[in-house]
């Protein structure tokens, strides 16, 4: 077979078909062949048997009717009798008494064989019979396989073609209409009708493969769109100042003004790539744990008192139960970013004279890392999207706070990178609890 018809899985399929009908005729052909055999050289053995139980009791009465001549009687038996085998003898003894014309015995003829017991003498009578017969209507089966072989094979490699072509052309058209799906059209989906069981289920698995990409590229483009904007506030900032600084002489407090805007721009602009970079690298799996053994309620502490400022500045009130030592082994420095997170979430989103819990809790073989606030709240519409990149539930959560949208979606990262998981509990007007679940 050639390199195109290896390449061709409707070849291949009907070769693998031709293959196993040619094994397959070949059993049954060694079996009926054997069979046949069998049968045959059984009724020459019954029919041997039967012509020497038929000789027997002619040798007797002829013994007695020829009064005890035993030549006669044997030669009687021998003359009688209409066989149907190659030869007859009537032995009493190593005495040949009768026989009929001698013919040459092959080394697999067949032979029956009788004792005659009468008063005072003991014949064997023998059939013999050749199975030349047997192995000449065997060559005729022989030469019908070898001559209906060639053409059943030729018949049923025509037929395995066609019933391979006809169980791909379902694949046929599936490549077909994937051919004419791209990235702008892939919310289009294969049809095939009255499809199979099997190609079905390819065809539904199919689909929700272009499902899925479709989800994906939606949320790329989202997820570039919303990244240009958030480039674009910052980087237009720092234009504009410098602009309106290089536009005319100032002086050096219009200057150190317009160069703190510009620094402070330049800082939210590198958070922003800086978090982006994380994200991209934990999609690529690029990001490796750097687990070490700590103290987790030190570690939330710690991560409390650094926030305590901004809380206070705010007038908030930041209370922290981190409870006794829980010792934890995983990156350190990623789960102080957790908590730094969800602190600095409550803290944008909580109203002057609110209050804000962080709670460290361990039952069984977890840990649970609760940050509750007093705050606007969520939406129940926008609870399930809070973890999603860049976005931000309700007027609210604006960008004039401060953040980007993506706090959230690094704490979900982080939980999940350590084989745990954050859900979000909120009401509107009712305050916000984020709770982190960790295995120990």
């Amino acid at each position: 077979m050639n390199r195109l018809g290896m390449r061709s899985f409707r070849a291949r399929l009907t070769a693998l078909y031709l293959a196993f009908f040619s094994l397959l005729f070949l059993l049954f052909s060694a079996f009926l062949y054997s069979e046949l055999s069998r049968s045959l050289t059984a009724r020459v053995d019954e029919t041997l048997a039967s012509e020497a139980d038929t000789a027997a009791g002619l040798l007797q009465d002829e013994y007695q009717e020829m009064k005890g001549d035993r030549l006669l009687a044997a030669h009687e038996v021998v003359s009688d009798m209409k066989l149907h085998s190659d030869r007859v003898e009537i032995r009493e003894g190593s005495t040949l008494l009768a026989a009929t014309a001698r013919t040459a015995a092959g080394a697999d003829d067949r032979v029956a064989a009788r004792t005659v017991q009468v008063p005072g003498h003991t014949f064997r009578v023998e059939i013999r019979a050749s199975l030349e017969p047997v192995r000449a209507e065997l060559a005729l089966v022989r030469r019908a396989i070898l001559i209906a072989l060639p053409l059943l094979l030729l018949l049923a490699g025509a037929g395995g073609y066609l019933l391979a072509t006809r169980s791909l052309r379902p694949l046929g058209w599936m490549a077909e209409q994937a051919r004419r799906i791209t990235g702008s059209n892939l919310d289009t989906r294969i049809q095939i009708d009255h499809a199979a069981a099997e190609l079905a289920t390819l065809v539904t698995s199919f689909n929700e493969l272009l499902s899925r990409l479709d989800q994906s590229f939606e949320t790329m483009r989202r997820f570039v769109a919303d990244a240009s904007h958030e480039l674009r506030t910052p980087i237009s900032v720092i234009r504009g100042e410098a602009d309106v600084a290089l536009s005319q002489p100032r002086s050096e407090a219009e200057y150190k003004e317009s160069l703190t805007t510009i620094l402070d721009e330049a800082r939210r602009l590198s958070r922003l790539v800086d978090d982006l970079l994380n994200l991209a690298r934990a999609d690529a799996g690029h990001v490796r744990l750097q687990t070490q053994d700590f103290y987790l309620n030190e570690l939330l502490a710690e991560c409390c008192r650094s926030v305590q400022t901004l809380a206070a500045a705010r007038r908030l009130t930041l209370e922290c139960r981190a409870g006794g030592d829980l010792q934890f082994t995983g990156d350190e420095q990623l789960l102080r970013r957790l908590i730094i997170n969800l602190l600095d979430n409550a803290i944008r989103y909580t109203p002057s004279g609110g209050k804000i819990a962080a709670v460290l809790e361990s039952s069984g073989g977890t840990v649970q890392l609760s940050v509750a606030d007093t705050g606007v709240g969520i939406g129940a519409a926008d609870a399930q999207h809070v973890f999603e990149r860049f976005y931000r539930a309700g007027e609210a959560r604006s960008r004039q706070d401060g953040g980007f949208g993506l706090g959230l979606a690094i704490v979900k990262w982080i939980a999940e990178s350590h084989a745990g998981a954050v859900a979000c509990a909120s009401s509107p007007g009712q305050g916000s609890t984020f709770t982190v679940t960790l295995p120990r």
